[in-house]
């Protein structure tokens, strides 16, 4: 039998939730201990089908009603927070320390953004805080410089030749990705 003296830094994440499973009285079931392994230190806020499509090749048996039961008792836990952070399915969060989210118009990339405080807040009949969530909106750089080569294409920078139908292509994608009237 071998075992290791210490885990590695890249474990951290993981042991920490599962102990943190444990000691909510929660069972660790193999379909669990998969999904607690691919979100505990998934900075990407993935959603739950994101999830079931990366679990799937090695449990070809578990069904996404498990990996979405998994999340929600998880976030029921507050072992992880359901997020509501662009259109579309709910993204799942194992980051439950207070902070804020930076969300890309174009591609949908979440980054974690260091919490710099409580806002302030003035109560309203009684009105109580339970959390406060910012979130900035805009364009990752990827998104950025994509938009910048598609322009540059379009404009015939550097010698390309640009047809008529491909400066409307470009001033879509550009437009859908991050353009200046914000979000999608």
């Amino acid at each position: 039998m071998t075992s290791r003296a210490r885990p590695d830094a890249a474990d951290a994440p993981v042991e920490g939730m599962l102990a943190r499973v444990r000691a909510a009285g929660l069972r660790i079931t193999p379909q669990r201990l998969a999904i607690i392994e691919a979100l505990a230190d998934d900075a990407s806020h993935p959603t739950a089908q994101q999830l079931f499509d990366r679990l799937r090749p090695s449990l070809p048996t578990m069904s996404f009603a498990t990996v979405y039961n998994t999340l929600s008792m998880l976030s029921d836990a507050g072992l992880c927070v359901a997020r509501s952070l662009s259109r579309g399915p709910a993204r799942f969060d194992p980051n439950t320390a207070p902070h804020d989210h930076a969300v890309c118009d174009g591609c949908g990339v979440v980054y974690d953004v260091a919490h710099d405080g409580e806002a302030a807040f003035t109560a309203i009949g009684g009105f109580e805080v339970r959390l406060v969530e910012r979130i900035y909106r805009g364009c990752c750089g990827g998104c950025r410089l994509a938009a910048a080569v598609s322009h540059h294409a379009a404009a015939g920078v550097g010698g390309a030749h640009t047809t008529d139908s491909t400066a409307r292509v470009t001033r879509a994608a550009t437009s859908d990705h991050c353009g200046p009237q914000g979000e999608k």
